[in-house]
């Protein structure tokens, strides 16, 4: 008998951080051709320096101190100002430490595809694999070709390992992909001249942190609140300066449609808010970015988040898949789909998601949910060539999921909505849930897919409750001794269903619940019982017959 499938631990759910940030854009309309090209040389300029400072931060590595860091600072003032050598410094910090981060995610990425293949190496050929764990190589010139991969998993592990212990990291600024891009113009549809256009303007450093206390809260790129936009020059570029005190104004005035009160309350309040003015290449146009911190909000209480039910939301390559649910786990009404499409550009897929997402907080509104549920994905383990083989299909539909998008965008949005978002761990859902609901639920004009029941699994998760619908009955007989068997209601509630009492009881009369005596006719058994007297049957003479 096979050994009965051991389950691994389902992490507790919680509710998810609200977002500390905020980021806003509009576009610099009218700028003039000496706008642009005082932008231009600003941001080449800047962006000279910026690639000096990261070259140097970059060289000491792990030996950085904050004399290092002054003295750093003190190099770029000279050819800048103060306020443009500590925004440059800062920002390389943050370059220098997303690059540890991505390091170290390219380690465990190595590590997990070298166990696969040593774990696969050690099966016999043709052996057959299970859920858990991937069996052996098909034939032996696949086992060999493979034996040759682990050799170079390895040596990229021993590389990544130790210059992860150096403090070694590499960074492209303007971006590795639009580098690799250079070699292969022709699958891009680019010219040199335009991929030169494009990588220049990547590079350019057009970027001021606020200060709060300073004019409008920001002295290096300054916005007043009705949206005249200055820029304080570097000293080299100083002569270009159209305003007093080596200040440059352009001819656009920005708005910010979106959180424009907000933003305005903070300018006006001279408190900090960080700018951005960048060029994107493609359309010809020139943004402004706004950006500022929001103080930590806390979050509300688990047990106040289920108070008014759930929306269970389960995440698929091209769609949600949610369904209503109220505090007792039920599902109510019918299951939704809202659809994206994640094919084309970076920014059509990022605006499929929004999309998306804004249907769904709709509708949660509508129904009057006061928290949605997701399941707390993160598919960085899964994406691996060795964890998955040939399945290539797979593993591109498991890439194209935005998990970490997903989230940031959902809790954000989610946020102005005032609903809270609870994460579940994934564990079983879509199989647990298909198991228990897509059945029971289906009817001739409700269609009911695997998916719309794994978002109940994971709304029923969320607030508390198992994901089956009745626990299963005893094991050794029919009979109830070992207690009510649903889950949905306990002993103490009124109107449960009451378990059933033996047929000897004497409580199952019907004068115990109408007052009224009646016996109970029976055939005359064939075997002859121990039957205690206050408990023998008494049959009505009336009902036998000759």
């Amino acid at each position: 008998m096979s050994e009965k499938k051991k389950l691994r631990t389902i992490d507790a759910p919680f509710v998810a951080l609200g977002p500390s940030g905020v980021a806003i854009r509009d576009r610099l309309k009218h700028l003039t051709p000496g706008d642009e090209k005082v932008l231009r040389l600003v941001g080449e300029h800047l962006g000279r320096l910026a690639s000096r400072d990261l070259a140097v931060r970059c060289a000491q590595g792990q030996e950085h101190s904050s004399e290092s860091w002054a003295v750093r600072k003190r190099d770029l003032t000279a050819e800048s100002s103060s306020r443009w050598a500590g925004s440059i410094t800062k920002a390389t910090h943050d370059q220098w430490a997303l690059s540890r981060r991505c390091q170290l995610a390219h380690i465990q990425s190595l590590e997990a595809g070298v166990r696969t293949l040593m774990h696969r190496l050690s099966q016999p050929l043709g052996e057959k694999g299970t859920k858990r764990a991937a069996g052996g190589y098909r034939s032996k010139s696949e086992w060999f070709h493979k034996t040759r991969r682990l050799a170079v998993l390895e040596h990229r592990l021993d590389v990544a390992r130790a210059e992860r212990e150096a403090g070694v990291v590499r960074v492209v600024r303007g971006g590795r992909k639009l580098l690799n891009t250079r070699n292969n113009l022709a699958a891009a549809k680019l010219t040199e001249p335009q991929w030169r256009e494009r990588w220049e303007a990547e590079r350019w450093f057009l970027s001021a942190d606020g200060e709060s206390g300073k004019r409008y809260g920001n002295d290096t790129i300054r916005v007043s609140p009705d949206g005249e936009v200055s820029v304080n020059l570097p000293a080299p570029l100083a002569h270009l300066a159209n305003a007093p005190r080596g200040r440059y104004v352009l001819a656009s005035k920005v708005a910010f449609p979106h959180r424009g009160a907000e933003w305005r309350d903070r300018v006006e309040g001279n408190r900090a808010v960080a700018y951005r003015i960048h060029l994107d290449v493609a359309r010809g146009r020139w943004y402004l970015t706004a950006s500022w911190q929001k103080p930590v909000v806390q979050t509300v209480p688990l047990e106040t988040a289920r108070a008014a039910g759930m929306v269970g939301v389960d995440t698929n390559a091209d769609h949600f898949a949610a369904y209503r649910l109220d505090v007792h786990g039920n599902p109510i009404g019918d299951p939704h789909q809202f659809f994206y499409d994640l094919s084309g550009s970076a920014g059509n897929r990022d605006a499929q998601v929004r999309h998306a997402i804004t249907q769904v907080l709709h509708w949660a509104k509508k129904c009057g949910a006061k928290a949605i549920a997701i399941e707390n994905l993160d598919f960085g383990a899964e994406k691996t060539r060795e964890k998955h083989g040939r399945r290539k299909k797979f593993r591109q539909l498991i890439s194209g999921i935005p998990t970490g998008k997903l989230r940031t965008r959902l809790v954000s949005m989610a946020a102005e909505q005032g609903l809270a978002i609870i994460a579940v761990d994934p564990a079983y859902t879509s199989m647990w849930g298909a198991e228990h609901w897509r059945k029971p639920l289906l009817t001739p004009r409700r269609k009911m897919s695997r998916h719309d029941a794994a978002g109940i699994a994971i709304g029923r998760r969320a607030l508390g409750h198992p994901i089956r619908r009745r626990t299963a009955p005893p094991h050794d007989d029919q009979s109830d001794r070992r207690g009510h068997r649903t889950v949905q209601a306990g002993p103490e509630t009124r109107g449960r269903e009451e378990t059933r009492h033996p047929a000897t009881d004497p409580s199952t009369k019907l004068e115990d619940r109408t007052g009224t005596t009646r016996t109970r006719a029976t055939r005359t058994p064939k075997t002859v019982r121990d039957v205690p007297s206050d408990q023998e049957w008494v049959q009505d003479s009336l009902l036998l017959t000759e």
